[in-house]
């Protein structure tokens, strides 16, 4: 075996496993590093740069202005631990907001809260986007009871096929329907659509929806004032100094967790025990630091190398779906705090396993070796005694095989790994990973420094779609008040705009497919030969 061209024998290897073994025994969780192939001389490198990022972290739960471009802090800390917010008045919120969540969710579950004439809610619909529905699913999928009070379902995206299917799968139901919006300013695209189709599709079943909905929104907001003035049941906070990434612990994702039935105290108390252990200004004691160090030493510090998770559980599927958002919309930076130029970022995919090794394990193997993996393993099997598929051998018995067979393979080929052991999944673990992870990426931040709680390219995305929205009305505007057929260059003329021929004929190819405003005459694969006209 080897570590980093120097071969280690069985010993020496398994010597390396101990001192890079962390083990917090309130928390039953195990990291292991130690298949990472860094050396002393590296760690004791990073030493100093570990030093200013524990004070830069320090700094953020006492409420520095962390995301200067909206003048805010960042406080995820303080929810599952108010006592760290900087006020009172902060103090107070955040655990009143939490008894609301919970009586709330009490009186939906038991019917004293009831949709018109009905005796119970039965469903929920979530419309959000990003943050707003990635914790909220991967909480749902790894904690949800076989059979919850409430289904829950999601809008997650603005298309038309996504939200009849979920409307469809509702449709008998949707009079005992309870509709949580989610979006912090009231304007974020993709939600406000979700709403008014649902709103729409109410209408259309004589359903009054104002009695079914629920806003999560940011207070003084559009979508607040509208809850407000149209009566809907009650309206919860997304708090200015919340980002979107590390709002699962918010309103955004307990509510929908405690109408579930879901224990979100012991997601919250996981959490906060975690965030005490990634406190500790210690790479070797601090298991958020520990996962730094193994990220910088695995892409240079540039993030050379993608982040595979690969957890062992069906119930942690959408776990690195939830990561994805977290880890790369708060590295994935241009620039970095002085303004340089840097290209940040680790990308990051991952589905469980052991579906995986059947799946893209052989490329990890033996392809491009661009990439470490985290290998998350639980230790409890299941609920009950297991069945022996093998003289002393169960299934589960299996899945460790499978696991700990797989590491050893990448790791004979020269490929790192890093393993996350917990001891079951439960409310308390899945609040203490969320804050290792939102840790681990602050700690990173700082390591590269750049700012992990601002995403100007998100908002750069948003723009340029508004600016397509606003061609496309422009556009049909022209083609109905000329009247009569136009070539595209003719039409990109008229409206002064010949840079943005190629977005004009994409927006008249997806009006002509839904038989809305324009026509098309001619073979729409030979656009400059096509005319088109208003409908």
């Amino acid at each position: 075996m080897q570590l980093g061209g120097i071969v280690m024998d069985a010993a020496a290897l398994w010597q390396r496993y101990q001192n890079w073994l962390y083990y917090n025994e309130g928390l039953g969780f195990y990291l292991d590093i130690s298949r990472m192939r860094f050396d002393d001389a590296f760690v004791e490198h990073m030493r100093p740069k570990f030093e200013q990022a524990f004070q830069d972290m320090a700094a953020l739960e006492a409420g520095a202005i962390a995301n200067p471009d909206e003048n805010r802090m960042v406080g995820h800390y303080w929810l599952r631990n108010p006592d760290l917010a900087p006020t009172p008045e902060l103090r107070n919120d955040i655990t009143e907001t939490i008894k609301r969540i919970e009586h709330f969710a009490s009186q939906v579950r038991t019917g004293e809260i009831h949709p018109p004439g009905e005796a119970k809610f039965t469903d929920i619909l979530s419309i959000g986007i990003g943050g707003s529905a990635l914790g909220p699913q991967f909480v749902a999928q790894a904690l949800g009871p076989d059979f919850p009070p409430l289904g829950l379902h999601f809008i997650d995206n603005s298309d038309p096929d996504g939200i009849d299917r979920i409307l469809t799968q509702l449709q008998d139901r949707l009079s005992t329907t309870l509709v949580i919006v989610i979006s912090k300013s009231g304007g974020t695209p993709e939600t406000r659509n979700g709403m008014l189709e649902v709103k729409n599709r109410y209408r259309q079943k004589g359903l009054d929806f104002t009695k079914h909905a629920i806003a999560t929104t940011g207070i003084g907001s559009k979508l607040e004032k509208l809850a407000k003035e149209e009566g809907w049941l009650a309206t919860f906070p997304m708090y200015a100094w919340i980002g979107g990434r590390t709002s699962e612990l918010s309103a955004v994702g307990l509510l929908p967790a405690a109408l579930q039935a879901i224990d979100i105290r012991s997601i919250l108390a996981g959490a906060k025990e975690m965030d005490a252990a990634t406190k500790v200004p210690d790479i070797n004691q601090n298991p958020a630091a520990m996962l730094a160090l193994a990220w910088y030493c695995a892409g240079n510090g540039k993030g050379e190398k993608d982040m595979v998770i690969l957890p062992y559980k069906d119930s942690l599927l959408l776990f690195s779906r939830y990561l994805q958002q977290l880890v790369m919309e708060s590295l994935g930076k241009e620039r970095d705090l002085d303004g340089n130029v840097v290209y940040q970022g680790i990308a990051v995919y991952g589905n469980k396993g052991s579906t995986d090794q059947h799946a893209y394990v052989q490329q990890l193997r033996e392809g491009v070796p661009s990439f470490f993996v985290t290998f998350v393993e639980v230790l409890k099997d299941r609920q009950g005694d297991s069945v022996e598929i093998d003289p002393g051998v169960t299934s589960g018995d299996y899945l460790l095989g499978f696991l700990q067979g797989t590491r050893q393979a990448l790791y004979d080929n020269q490929r790192d790994s890093i393993t996350i052991t917990i001891p079951q999944v439960t409310p308390y673990m899945v609040g203490a990973l969320i804050a290792l992870y939102e840790r681990a990426v602050g700690l990173y931040a700082a390591l590269v420094n750049i700012n992990a709680y601002h995403q100007p390219g998100v908002e750069a995305g948003k723009k340029a779609a508004a600016s397509v929205l606003n061609l496309q009305v422009k556009l049909v505007e022209k083609l109905r008040e000329v009247g009569e057929p136009l070539s595209l260059n003719a039409l990109a003329e008229k409206l002064g705009m010949p840079n943005e021929i190629e977005t004009m004929y994409k927006i008249i190819r997806h009006l002509h497919a839904n038989q809305r405003s324009v026509l098309i005459q001619g073979n729409p694969g030979e656009p400059e030969n096509l005319m088109v006209s208003a409908l």
